[in-house]
């Protein structure tokens, strides 16, 4: 009976009386243990992750449509009608003609009467860039 000691107290044959190096309460004095949370911190994560790829996405679909709408000016501008070779700063009108061709000029829309579809500058990249 000497061997037995109390529930209370906590005993170990290899370290002795050991309470103090434990990583867990040992007393009935002690914190309780809980357990943390973790199913509101993950939702919030979730939910604050799922804002951040939608505004990416949305961002990358903005920069697609833009880069779309680039390119088909680019490529109307380029399959239509000019018999000049244009300079790079310059301002240019794109028209369609009475048989349905489009042609680029230096006309402007209000010198003559001709459908305009829009007006172009030529970059140094040989882009053209929609002005109106």
């Amino acid at each position: 009976m000497k061997d037995k000691k109390p529930d209370n107290i906590v005993y170990s044959e290899k370290q002795g009386y050991n309470a103090n190096i434990l990583p867990y309460a040992t007393s009935v004095g002690a914190p309780a243990i809980r357990v943390d949370d973790l199913v509101s911190w993950k939702s919030r994560g979730i939910t604050n992750v799922n804002k951040q790829f939608a505004s990416k996405f949305d961002e990358l679909k903005s920069q697609y449509e833009s880069l779309l709408e680039e390119f088909e000016w680019n490529e109307l501008v380029y399959s239509s009608k000019f018999s000049f070779e244009p300079v790079i700063g310059e301002i240019y009108h794109l028209y369609r003609s009475a048989d349905g061709f489009n042609f680029l000029s230096l006309i402007g829309p209000n010198e003559w009467n001709k459908e305009h579809i829009g007006t172009f500058k030529l970059n140094s990249e040989k882009k053209w860039i929609h002005l109106s």
